[in-house]
């Protein structure tokens, strides 16, 4: 049986930073779930960068099946947490079940993959003190209040933790979050 990755997610989720390590774990043979606030079809959106914003645009994205619900998840049964941005790190850090789930992780000292507006979660639980991280840089200011230091990069590795700034360094993010899955098995 392959082992199990969680991703952790809800509604107005980056399409890509979902759908990509989704992907890309699955291809490399594991076993992926889905986790958000309840089992339904969650609604992705899309950010972009266009000429003339001064911020990302947003646009409706793909819809996807949640596998479970956060109160479903045994945390135990899984090697390693992907956490992606979007708007729903925003709101998901105030989710119990998530806070415990993602504590977890941290406690265990598992891989996780954080991206973009991912770190709001991780930092809600006081998880980044003294972690080297990588966050969407407008959230350079949350991630100093969160007791990290920020690295304005494509993936930083801190342990088992690999954090990334937004879906255009899918590439890094990745190939540092599969070291660190190798190294740990």
């Amino acid at each position: 049986m392959a082992d199990k990755i969680l991703i952790v997610t809800g509604d107005a989720a980056e399409s890509l930073e979902v759908l990509y390590p989704y992907q890309r774990l699955r291809e490399e043979g594991y076993e992926v779930h889905i986790a958000a606030p309840s089992r339904k079809t969650l609604r992705f959106v899309v950010h972009d960068f266009e000429p003339g914003y001064d911020t990302y645009t947003e646009k409706p994205g793909y819809t996807w099946p949640a596998d479970l619900a956060f109160s479903e998840v045994d945390p135990g049964e899984y090697i390693a947490l992907v956490i992606p941005g979007g708007r729903a790190p925003e709101y998901l850090r105030n989710d119990p079940e998530l806070r415990k789930i993602v504590k977890s992780f941290f406690d265990s000292d598992r891989p996780v993959a954080q991206i973009c507006h991912g770190p709001l979660l991780t930092a809600s639980i006081d998880s980044l003190r003294g972690r080297r991280v990588t966050s969407y840089p407008a959230l350079e200011p949350d991630m100093d209040a969160a007791g990290a230091t920020f690295q304005d990069v494509e993936a930083v590795v801190d342990g088992t933790l690999v954090s990334s700034r937004a879906w255009p360094d899918h590439p890094a993010w990745m190939r540092e979050f599969l070291k660190v899955l190798r190294a740990d098995a």
